[in-house]
């Protein structure tokens, strides 16, 4: 049985963060960052099932086509994905009322519709990438023991580029890469705990590690190491280990190794919510 310290199931039956309860999500979750970004799918449901707040957790429930699909916003960093990817699973696979893990597992797919920026010059503003492996520069995964499905050839290959002993790297759900393969190009994502020095952005602090001049160069499993963003790699590590599918779909609004950020950034938000949304209810 889990104690109560380690799952906190609230006075109302809803598990401690994300406030939700059992039967409010549906196994289908597409996840974004900003929790404004939940209302601009809103408009596309045919009706809503369930919304739940707290926090910067935003959740709604609803019908797509036919289709129940839930959208979540996380906030921003690995540290909010660890808490929502477990009270996600344990809304699924824990009997909240025996405090048990459920013989018969829920498989649930995560998508993740982010915002990011490239690495490489020849990537064009308002693309699409599609994460087929993010490395983590976090830490994250480091505290599971249960974490192996890791890929060390390409960790290795980061950590030598950058003089760095502690990035992860992830494969993200075949299933899902086969399934989203024609609405953009296949990439390596890096998965940054930060914005500004752990993306190698300087204002007054000088960044230690020149992530982009030493990454961009990087090919593995015909992919090049391609954009920057804050949870792929946190989504993909504990997807994998709670036995979900996840894919990371991400729309570059900025071409760091040229310096430029998209002129129309909500338009090619609100088309990769359009696109994706199609692709997912055919899941």
């Amino acid at each position: 049985m889990i104690r109560e310290s380690e799952l906190i199931i609230n006075g109302d039956g809803s598990v401690y963060h994300l406030n939700a309860k059992p039967g409010q999500l549906s196994p289908v979750i597409i996840t974004v960052g900003d929790p404004d970004r939940v209302n601009m799918f809103e408009k596309h449901f045919d009706s809503i099932i369930h919304r739940v707040e707290n926090r910067e957790f935003r959740i709604i429930t609803g019908k797509y086509k036919n289709r129940d699909i839930s959208v979540l916003a996380t906030g921003i960093g690995t540290d909010n994905i660890d808490i929502a990817m477990n009270e996600i699973d344990a809304l699924f696979n824990i009997d909240f009322a025996t405090r048990k893990i459920r013989e018969d597992k829920q498989k649930l797919h995560f998508i993740r519709i982010g915002t990011s920026g490239a690495i490489r010059p020849e990537i064009e503003l308002d693309s699409i990438i599609i994460s087929k492996y993010a490395v983590g520069f976090d830490g994250l995964l480091h505290f599971y023991n249960s974490f192996e499905l890791r890929d060390v050839e390409l960790e290795n290959m980061v950590n030598e580029h950058l003089d760095l002993k502690s990035s992860y790297a992830v494969r993200a759900s075949d299933k899902l890469l086969e399934h989203f393969k024609t609405l953009g190009m296949p990439g390596i994502t890096i998965t940054s705990p930060g914005f500004y020095g752990p993306q190698s952005r300087s204002i007054r602090l000088e960044y230690k590690y020149d992530i982009i001049s030493s990454l961009k160069s990087i090919s593995y499993d015909s992919c090049n190491c391609t954009n920057l963003e804050m949870e792929t790699a946190g989504i993909y590590g504990l997807s994998n280990m709670l036995g979900h599918e996840a894919i990371s779909l991400n729309a570059i609004l900025a071409n760091r190794a040229n310096g430029v950020f998209s002129k129309q950034a909500e338009d090619t938000i609100h088309h990769l919510i359009d696109v994706a949304l199609h692709y997912v209810h055919l899941l």
